[in-house]
């Protein structure tokens, strides 16, 4: 089920500024290990999860003049990944500076010059219909609004722009999510806390998996948003799913 106010809703945060604040200052702790702990945590699967947000922007990854962005960045993976690919323009976005002076560093490793620039995601500075794309992976659902973001996904896309969520979701299968649940609720905390030093982070990354809404239900508020061609692909046994949308004019 989603939250109260339809967002993110870490422990003790009334309302949604409070919310977004305790999540950027979260991962502003977390930044230095980040990259690590998400392989580690995750037995490097997340790879083949970013390969498939990628394969779904093939046709505009082609296209010379496209401009898109990876917004909640991060440390820039799926955004490099996007540059490796794209004929055209790439950006990133966050809204915690620490994840992107990381990003900034790993792209200047890479020898691909990015351009990063900080936004809260429920209010970019960019003007309607400027996007080609849109990926979001894993930090949809720390917004603190979802149905806001994805209105603001919708405006700076231009019509018939494409939107790729990739999110953590919910096993249909009993077993998956019987083994999916003891460890991101026992094991992922101790292991978290244990490398990143954060007692916080770790905590909050199951609980907010289990208050994010089921995969048909974030295809539901995509389409309410007005998104249109909507879909989504449960991945690793539905561990994560793959959210695609058209923004319809």
């Amino acid at each position: 089920m989603p939250d109260a106010w339809g967002g993110s809703t870490p422990k003790g945060a009334q309302g949604e500024v409070q919310a977004a604040s305790w999540v950027r200052d979260m991962f502003a702790q977390i930044a230095p290990r980040y990259d690590l702990l998400n392989h580690l945590l995750s037995f490097n699967i997340d790879r083949g999860w970013r390969k498939a947000l990628l394969a779904s922007f093939d046709s505009i990854l082609a296209l010379p003049q496209a401009r898109i962005l990876d917004l909640c960045c991060g440390t820039g993976d799926v955004m490099l990944d996007l540059q490796a690919d794209a004929k055209g323009t790439v950006m990133g976005a966050d809204f915690c500076h620490p994840m992107l002076v990381s990003a900034a560093q790993k792209s200047a490793r890479s020898g691909r010059p990015a351009r990063l620039f900080e936004a809260d995601a429920l209010n970019l500075p960019l003007p309607d219909d400027t996007l080609d794309a849109i990926s979001v992976a894993f930090g949809f659902r720390n917004l603190a609004n979802y149905a806001g973001g994805l209105n603001e996904l919708r405006r700076v896309l231009k019509p018939g722009g494409l939107v790729a969520i990739l999110e953590f979701s919910h096993p249909p299968n009993p077993i998956v999510k019987a083994g999916y649940n003891f460890y991101s609720r026992a094991l992922l905390p101790l292991i978290g806390r244990a490398i990143s030093g954060s007692r916080d982070a770790y905590s909050y990354l199951p609980e907010s998996i289990g208050k994010f809404p089921q995969a048909q239900e974030l295809q539901r508020m995509m389409e309410r948003a007005g998104f249109g061609q909507t879909r989504y692909r449960p991945l690793s046994g539905g561990i994560a799913a793959l959210h695609t949308g058209e923004n319809s004019p």
